[in-house]
């Protein structure tokens, strides 16, 4: 039996539509064994309440297997960890897509490479932003280039802190892509080619004083806003408490403060104001995950 986990990730960071993402220290783990008879798969050793055929671990598991013509006699899938909330925009379905391939390639006995993984993936999700950093760690810029990903990773500070706001309702990333216009101006364009390349700068650098305009976004965040109750006013007290930048979580609902180190304060003062929104809101701090994919036992 083996065991290994997925991080979840936040995609965009703000101007990075589609191409920046950062996996984050809240997992998801799978053990995988085998068994006798049929492939079974299991959450916390029970039967998946999600059914098969609409379980990205599982079809992505089974996919895999067919188009590499590996047969398999026996094998469980138990999801013995499912911290990664679903369609919260913190990469639930990446995580879900990478851990069926990579379980696949354990019982192919590690056939695929890394980036085979990685493409395997892409071609599911079908954009590299969450895929990349939930394989490899840490933050990526990636992008396809004729059929096959290609991803750089960018420094991150070794103090930096994500406040996650997750509400108690689902955005779906189908739900929040109809709500984008389907052309940008030339002055869009370049403001968020800006904001991107001077975020990528401020990270590697450690410029924290930078990052609130880094951050901006005219591509998707002024559209997707309207989807997220009260997030006006919860980036307005995040910045009022002192926090570095706020950006949406990949396609929302989750919303995302950075912080310098382990700010408590900041974060009672925030827990204390979400306790008085009309949502419920799961808070956590987490650290950048450096590590992506990793077998644990």
């Amino acid at each position: 039996m083996i065991r290994f986990r997925v991080p979840g990730t936040t995609a965009n960071i703000g101007p990075g539509f589609d191409s920046f993402g950062m996996a984050l220290n809240i997992y998801n783990e799978i053990t995988l064994e085998q068994i006798d008879g049929k492939i079974e798969f299991l959450q916390n050793g029970q039967p998946s309440p999600i059914a098969l055929e609409d379980n990205l671990i599982y079809t992505s598991f089974i996919d895999t297997l067919n188009k590499y013509n590996h047969k398999c006699n026996g094998i469980r899938l138990n999801l013995t960890k499912c911290d990664v909330p679903i369609s919260r925009g913190l990469g639930s379905s990446a995580t879900c897509i990478v851990a069926g391939i990579f379980a696949a390639n354990v019982v192919m006995g590690g056939i695929l490479t890394e980036e085979d993984i990685i493409n395997e993936a892409v071609k599911v999700e079908g954009h590299p932003d969450n895929i990349v950093p939930a394989v490899v760690g840490g933050m990526t810029i990636s992008l396809v280039n004729e059929g096959t990903v290609l991803y750089s990773k960018v420094n991150v500070p070794d103090d930096l802190r994500l406040f996650v706001m997750i509400p108690d309702y689902k955005l779906s990333t189908e739900d929040a892509r109809t709500v984008l216009p389907k052309d940008y101006s030339r002055e869009e364009c370049v403001f968020n080619v800006s904001r991107a390349a001077m975020l990528v700068n401020s990270m590697n650098n450690g410029n924290y004083e930078k990052l609130r305009v880094s951050v901006q976004d005219k591509i998707h965040q002024n559209y997707r806003k309207n989807l997220i109750r009260d997030i006006d006013e919860v980036f307005a007290a995040a910045k009022k408490y002192g926090s570095l930048a706020e950006v949406i979580s990949g396609s929302g609902s989750t919303l995302i403060a950075m912080v310098k180190g382990d700010d408590m304060e900041f974060c009672e003062n925030m827990k204390t104001f979400l306790s008085k929104l009309q949502d419920n809101w799961q808070v956590h701090l987490l650290k950048p995950d450096f590590e992506g994919i990793k077998v644990l036992e």
